[in-house]
């Protein structure tokens, strides 16, 4: 019986071996398992993501109190956050073009912009699609000159400050300094004490200016004061000597200017000033005297006393 199962073993994987459909059977491969939507099993899938708010565009324009034309130059426009609760703003978008257009998403603005000294701003709502507003400026300007007399100064040899006053000081707050002559300074309706410097000594005048809004205030300074030049001659009227170095005194031995040079021009108020000239170790000394508008040639004469 034993024998008998032995051959027959051995008979079945003889046929096994010499048949190649049941000797090679290859393996079974996994069929992959259907794409669906759903999110793997024992994972949590969240909400589809909020579509971007669509935006909106915001024109906008500036006119000054006193007319109906909106101003074309000189803006810087910006717009903040609305906060009601108070806080720093925080600038979202900026613009010096004349009449720009903003895209923002829906919302509550504060829209603000600048005319020179002058700022202005406006809350705005924005809803879907085009929304455009005006803002109104509260502003005038300034525009500034000089003379002697009936001549006109040459505007680069100006300058103008320009203060707001404090109570019993006109020269409470600076406004502007350096300021030009012919340059429109853009500033709110109000009363402005105006220093004009002509040159680099004291030939000084002032004046108070009142700023409408809307309109130009143009203001001529009249100065009186005239520019001499500055001499150390051996005679009258011969050539003035190089390097000499020269010192102008009040009456009162204040200095008001000092320059160095053969011929140093200087412009001085009308009054009264003494010269005193210095070159190769010797002073020499000249008083004279400032006819307002009257230039000419102020000589100190070099000899020996």
């Amino acid at each position: 019986m034993t024998r008998a199962r032995r051959r027959y073993g051995k008979a079945l994987a003889l046929a096994l071996a010499a048949s190649p459909a049941l000797g090679h059977l290859p393996a079974l491969a996994q069929a992959p398992a259907p794409l669906t939507g759903a999110a793997p099993q024992g994972v949590t899938q969240g909400p589809p993501p909020a579509p971007a708010p669509a935006e909106a565009s915001l024109s906008l324009r500036a006119v000054l109190t006193s007319e109906a034309k909106p101003l074309r130059g000189g803006l810087t426009w910006r717009i903040y956050e609305d906060r009601p609760e108070g806080g720093k703003p925080v600038v979202l978008a900026r613009s010096e073009e004349a009449q720009p257009t903003f895209r923002l998403p829906p919302g509550t603005y504060l829209a603000n912009v600048t005319y020179g000294f002058v700022s202005t701003s406006k809350r705005v709502t924005l809803n879907s699609g085009a929304a455009s507003d005006q803002l109104t400026v509260n502003a005038g300007a300034l525009r500034l000159a000089g003379a002697v007399g009936e001549a006109k100064i040459a505007p680069g040899q100006l300058a103008f400050a320009v203060f707001v006053p404090i109570g019993n000081n006109p020269e409470g707050r600076l406004v502007r300094d350096g300021v030009k002559a012919g340059e429109v300074v853009r500033l709110p309706e109000g009363t402005y004490h105006v220093v004009s410097t002509w040159g680099d000594s004291n030939a000084i005048q002032r004046a108070d200016l009142k700023v409408e809004n809307g309109r130009l205030t143009d203001a001529t300074l009249n100065h009186r004061a005239a520019t001499v030049t500055l001499k150390l001659v051996a005679s009258p009227g011969t050539e003035a000597f190089a390097g000499t170095a020269f010192s102008v005194l009040t009456p009162g031995g204040d200095t008001i200017r000092e320059a160095i040079g053969a011929f140093p021009q200087v412009t001085l108020a009308e009054g009264e000033y003494q010269l005193i000239a210095r070159h190769d170790g010797k002073v020499y000394t000249q008083d004279f005297k400032v006819e307002s508008g009257v230039d000419r040639d102020i000589e100190a004469i070099a000899k020996d006393p």
